[in-house]
């Protein structure tokens, strides 16, 4: 992630709303954690130290002021624009995966569902 908090690989956009997703309820459970990983190996089947990056993204995460990420969020989209719908959406429906895996949706986790529908939503009727 740059200074302006966009990504240059949409693969790492999706490791942020998948972490994005597990805080969501402030309360980041290892299911959820487990979950993740798992995606990560098959988003990034090829890289080697995936830990070291879900590491490294966790704490970038963990420096963000709550109110910069939905603009991050829609910052993000906006770049990559050139993403098909299908791919924006196939990633959203991949988030109730995380939000499931500790057995409790929080409404925080909702709305953050809900949130993210908007952003993909908005990107296509632009």
């Amino acid at each position: 992630m740059n200074s302006n908090h966009t990504y240059t690989s949409f693969k790492d956009f999706i490791l942020f709303l998948y972490i994005h997703m597990a805080y969501a309820d402030d309360h980041f459970d290892k299911t959820e954690e487990e979950v993740i990983l798992k995606k990560m190996s098959r988003l990034f089947p090829k890289e080697d130290n995936q830990t070291i990056k879900y590491e490294q993204f966790k704490k970038d995460y963990k420096s963000l002021k709550s109110e910069d990420i939905d603009h991050m969020i829609k910052l993000n989209f906006d770049n990559f624009s050139h993403v098909s719908f299908s791919d924006k959406y196939r990633v959203y429906r991949e988030m109730y995966d995380i939000i499931n895996a500790d057995g409790v949706i929080d409404e925080s986790e909702t709305e953050a569902m809900d949130k993210l529908k908007e952003i993909i939503d908005y990107e296509v009727k632009k």
